[in-house]
This record gives structure tokens, C-alpha cells and sequence, in this order.
């Protein structure tokens, strides 16, 4: 059986040895088992030595394959670059820094093997080394994100997944440009069992990822997976219209009926009227943005389900499962 391991790198000359030998070590532990691997490396636009530890090792080791991007296009485009030349029947994907362990491979495959699961993801419990406000910011976006979309992300995962031919054909499927992989991984379904561990340092150089460039990407997530911001300018102008409409009522009740006058002539109905007025231009930009909403979704092109088996697919399920 041949698994693929996706490296995607940007910058990480430092770090590809040390992953690399960790790679090899987990090709002789599973190669009894008949296992056969092919490492990937994705260099994303690099601008140090990267591309050529990868020639160099591509050198040595006929089971190191690359693509070199002409770019920096994102870890996002990387990932999707690895998945498209994979050929594994299982497929990996784990950062070049080593906080992706290696050494949970073999346990990802064995469930797999076992038929426990067609994703085995990796989540850390623990943020610790973590900056304390971006930790902060994390556990937070990821509340946020699962009250707005449909499925649901787990706190704490990360990329570093082992996936069946079948779940990463899933993935590709989804050929949306503005890519959230976390998302589209839940998005897809099928079934995943979770491998917790705590946070592992980096083993070399510096992280790539910016507070900036991780709100960013929060952001791209919210995005990508709801059409929630667009529905808060309908709820913001209903809520002003109404708000409008019953001062509107309590403004006529004290003028005409209890005869109370201690305002300026003029000023509440004129209130009331920019209030009325600015909540129903709101609510119309609501539903405006509704409709843009459903466009924009339809526009990513994707599948409008993934088949997990058929009754050609040779897989068969107890009845308790």
C-alpha cells in the first residue's frame, strides 16, 4: 500500500532535515507492514535555500517527489497542490516544522486499517508556548465560527490529517479558489476519528503565520462557510425599523392622548422618520445581501454532495455501526 505525505513549505531549510529523517524513520517502521510511502514537498515561493534541500534529498531518495510553486501562493494553495499529486491510497498532510509529529503516523494508519474511521486528524489540547493573546483570539474563533456555520470545526485541530483516496477526491472536488481547508474537511463529512497531543515546539527557524495574517485567515473562514455577516444588515435594519415604530407609538400616546409636551416641536417625529426610514433601507440591503449571499455560494461550484459508499463500493458496515 502506498501512503502520501504532503509537505507543503515556505522557508523551512532549517527544518526539512530534521523532518526528513523523522520521515525516513517512519518509512523503515511501517515497511514490514507493507507499507510504501512517497514524500511530497511543496515548496510555496520560498525565498531561502528550501528548493534546494528538496532537489538535494529528491536526489538521494527516489521516494521524494516536489512541486515548486513560481510563487508564494499561500499554504492553503499548497495543500491543494500535494492532494492533486498524491497517489497513496491513504494521504497525509503535516507541516515542515515538526509541530505535526511523525511519530502518530503509525497509529493514524492502523485505524485506517482497521476501518475505525476514513480520517484520523491530529487536535492539540494544549496551546502551551503559544502566545497568550493569539491563544486567546484562537479559542475564540473557533466559538464564533461554529455558531455561524453548519458544520462543526473542533477546537484545536489542525491540518495534519491521514484520509482515504476516497476523502481526498472529496477535497479536490471542492475547487473553490478562496480555500478554508479546516472548514471544507468538516464540510466534506465522512467518518473521522480525533488524536489529541499537546503542542509541540517548532524544531527549527520562525513562524510564518503573523497575528495578521491568522485574522485574515479567521476571517476568510467566517466567509468562506456563511452567509451570517450579510443577515446582520437585515436584523440591524428590522430591529431599527421597529425600535422607530413603537417610539413612533409612544410619542403619539403622550402628545395626543395624555397631552405632554416637553420636547422640542418636531424633533421626535423627525427621530422617528430617520430611524423608520434608515431601518427599511437597512432591511433592504439585508435582503439585497441575501440574494448576493446565495449567488456567491453558487458561484464556488461545489458538489452538492459527496457519495461516502455505494452498493458497488465493496465496503460493508455492521448494523450497529
Amino acid at each position: 500500500m502506498l501512503i502520501s505525505l504532503i509537505v507543503p513549505c515556505y522557508n523551512e531549510e532549517q527544518s526539512l532535515p530534521f523532518l526528513y529523517k523523522a520521515l525516513c524513520d517512519l518509512r523503515n517502521e511501517l515497511a514490514p507492514d507493507g507499507k510504501s510511502f512517497e514524500f511530497i514537498f511543496v515548496n510555496d515561493g520560498s525565498t531561502d535555500k528550501t528548493k534546494d534541500v528538496i532537489k538535494y534529498m529528491a536526489s538521494k531518495d527516489g521516494d521524494v517527489r516536489y512541486v515548486f510553486f513560481s510563487r508564494n501562493f499561500g499554504k492553503e494553495a499548497a495543500m491543494y497542490a500535494g492532494l492533486e499529486a498524491s497517489r497513496g491510497e491513504y494521504v497525509a498532510i503535516l507541516d515542515a516544522d515538526m509541530q505535526d509529529p511523525p511519530s502518530l503516523i503509525p497509529e493514524m494508519v492502523r485505524s485506517l486499517d482497521s476501518d475505525e474511521a476514513d480520517i484520523v486528524a491530529a487536535r492539540r489540547v494544549t496551546r502551551k508556548g503559544e502566545p497568550i493573546i493569539r491563544s486567546f483570539f484562537a479559542r475564540r474563533f473557533y466559538k464564533l465560527i461554529n455558531r455561524m456555520i453548519e458544520v462543526e470545526i473542533a477546537d484545536g485541530a489542525r491540518d495534519f490529517r491521514l484520509m482515504r483516496r476516497i476523502v481526498v477526491d472529496a477535497i479536490l472536488s471542492v475547487s473553490e479558489r478562496q480555500r478554508f481547508s479546516k472548514g471544507i474537511f468538516a464540510w466534506v463529512g465522512f467518518r473521522t476519528k480525533w488524536i489529541e497531543h499537546v503542542n509541540v515546539e517548532r524544531v527549527a527557524g520562525e513562524t510564518k503565520w503573523s497575528f495578521w495574517k491568522l485574522f485574515k485567515y479567521a476571517i476568510d473562514g467566517i466567509v468562506a462557510f456563511t452567509t451570517a455577516p450579510l443577515r446582520l444588515a437585515t436584523i440591524a435594519g428590522f430591529s431599527s425599523a421597529s425600535a422607530a415604530f413603537l417610539y413612533m407609538i409612544y410619542y403619539f400616546i403622550r402628545a395626543v392622548i395624555l397631552r405632554i409636551y416637553d420636547t422640542v416641536p418636531g424633533y421626535p417625529s423627525l427621530l422617528c422618520f430617520i430611524l423608520f426610514i434608515g431601518g427599511l433601507i437597512l432591511m433592504a440591503l439585508g435582503v439585497l445581501g441575501e440574494y448576493i449571499g446565495r449567488t456567491y455560494i453558487e458561484t464556488k461550484g461545489r458538489p452538492i454532495y459527496i457519495k461516502a459508499e455505494d452498493e458497488n463500493s465493496g465496503r460493508t458496515t455492521s448494523p450497529d455501526t
